[in-house]
């Protein structure tokens, strides 16, 4: 019987908590904002980077009013030359809206993957 219950709860856990996100999934408006951004602080040429390999995590994501919700990601970018950029970005979002403001844009790492 402990050997069921153990099963359930490996199998079941994972989803539990996938299923428990706080706010919509508005990354999409804080990762354009960012490519824009690193294109014009002049880290990087947009057209330099690997759309398909961008890898990005909601951090949090806390409620505030009327359904407007504080969102931090993190987002890294890879360049077509083996270099990676992570960044850290905070919005305002909402259900109906995700581009409530402006997007800050905090430039964590810069590195070159070798391999």
């Amino acid at each position: 019987m402990k050997k069921i219950i153990v099963f359930f709860t490996i199998i079941l856990l994972p989803t539990t908590v996938l299923a428990k996100t706080n706010g919509p999934d508005c990354h999409s408006w804080p990762m354009n904002m960012t490519e824009g951004w690193l294109k014009n602080s002049g880290i990087v040429n947009i057209t330099d980077l690997d759309e398909t390999k961008t890898k990005y995590v909601l951090l949090a994501s806390e409620k505030k009013v009327s359904n407007i919700y504080n969102q931090i990601y993190r987002f890294q970018f890879f360049n077509k030359n083996g270099q990676s950029y992570e960044v850290i970005t905070t919005s305002y979002s909402s259900y109906d809206e995700c581009s409530l403001g402006s997007v800050n844009s905090y430039l964590i790492s810069k590195k070159d993957i070798n391999y």
